[in-house]
């Protein structure tokens, strides 16, 4: 997801990966609105990597309307790109429930991580690191930033929230989670068929037509940006 420095970085990455036989892809696409990104000027065009030039949610959009088999398909974040996966499922269910009314909420509750803020659109960004960490970190088990063994995972602490939530009394369905592991040459990716998991999550928590809610995060073992969809009763 775009063509700028780090998407430039990580597309020139895959490709040294792919020459030195320690991955294998069909294409990559690069996504960015600039037509003349800096990925676009520095890497060129070669036959197993292409250019979209569109906006990230209008990309999306096209893309999983016409991948509903992504089993083999990975996405590529940027880190400073907003939820967009969330925001894609969250237009699936206000189209799939157009007589119903579909927000977001804050998320409740305590995750139990030093970095804890809920941004204007109601996203949470949480993260266990209270210290800058080295750009492209991977997240090895011994983290690099205090030289210390790394002893938490995210999906542990969003997954724990959930289920407190839950003997709470509140219902509760997920998390439906997109995790971004390291993949290969310090590129991290999540599978595109765990966004299409998400997206059938969300149906199924609002199949019965009774109020529902789906907690929905993209994360790291380290950082993460969670949101709580509320779907509310069918007329």
């Amino acid at each position: 997801m775009g063509g700028g420095c780090y998407g430039t970085f990580y597309a020139s990455q895959l490709a040294k990966a792919k020459a030195r036989g320690k991955v294998d892809y069909r294409t990559v696409i690069v996504v960015d609105r600039n037509p003349n990104c800096r990925a676009r000027h520095e890497l060129g065009e070669v036959p197993d990597r292409r250019y979209a030039t569109q906006e990230w949610t209008s990309f999306f959009d096209a893309f999983f309307d016409v991948s509903l088999d992504a089993s083999d398909d990975f996405i590529v974040p940027s880190p400073h790109m907003p939820h967009l996966m969330f925001e894609w499922v969250l237009g699936r269910a206000r189209r799939r429930w157009p007589q119903r009314t579909v927000t977001v909420e804050p998320v409740p509750g305590e995750i139990g991580t030093p970095y804890d803020r809920t941004a204007q659109d109601a996203t949470r960004y949480v993260s266990f690191a209270d210290w800058i960490c080295p750009t492209h970190c991977i997240e090895p088990a011994l983290c690099p930033a205090i030289g210390a063994p790394r002893t938490w995972e995210m999906g542990d602490a969003v997954r724990g929230l959930a289920d407190r939530l839950r003997r709470e009394g509140r219902a509760v369905a997920g998390p439906a989670l997109f995790v971004c592991k390291h993949h290969v040459f310090g590129v991290g990716t999540f599978a595109a068929e765990a966004v299409l998991a998400g997206d059938r999550l969300v149906a199924e928590a609002g199949a019965s037509g009774e109020p529902a809610a789906v907690l929905v995060g993209t994360i790291s073992s380290c950082h993460g940006a969670v949101n709580l969809l509320r779907i509310d009763a069918a007329p």
